[in-house]
């Protein structure tokens, strides 16, 4: 009877790609098309919208922004796969938003730093925090949405 393999965590698969050739691949071949599996702009914008719409936000979760500028395809997509398992939800190509606990948060942080260091780069990854006010105070351009009916804020005036 075979032994069933362990998976390996995220980093490990990262230091494996590295392992395997990673610094000598080609220069990265930026592609404009959209990806089928990705979920529509309408669909990228409810998401967002989700953000907007609880009334009750978990105390113990934080709302933040991944944004990355990743030079290798292989990396890029490994980092994607790996930002959508931890919960969060892209929004643009290189663009997640997550509303998770601060001990995911820390996770994401750990694990795309060690990847980072793992191979040599000049990629560069943010993690930005938000508030709920600040996301209520987002604007999104090439959208018909009426965020004070989305917030629930619609002030009537009587004369």
């Amino acid at each position: 009877m075979r032994k069933k393999k362990e998976p390996l965590s995220f980093v490990d698969k990262m230091k494996k790609l590295t392992r395997s050739g990673l610094a000598n691949s080609p220069p990265a071949n930026r592609s404009t098309s959209i990806d089928p599996d990705w979920p529509s702009l309408s669909e990228r914008v409810e998401k967002l919208m989700g953000f907007i719409k609880r009334d009750k936000q978990n105390p113990l979760n934080m709302i933040y922004f991944v944004m990355y500028d990743i030079e290798d395809n292989r990396v890029r997509n490994q980092v994607a796969k790996y930002l959508i398992k931890k919960g969060c939800a892209r929004v643009q190509k290189s663009i997640f938003i997550a509303n998770t606990s601060r001990q995911v948060f820390d996770e994401i942080q750990a694990d795309l730093r060690e990847v980072q260091q793992c191979y040599d780069n000049n990629d560069s990854v943010l993690l930005v925090p938000v508030s709920t006010d600040e996301i209520r105070a987002m604007k999104i351009i090439g959208q018909n949405i009426d965020f004070d009916l989305a917030l629930k804020n619609r002030n009537t005036m009587f004369f």
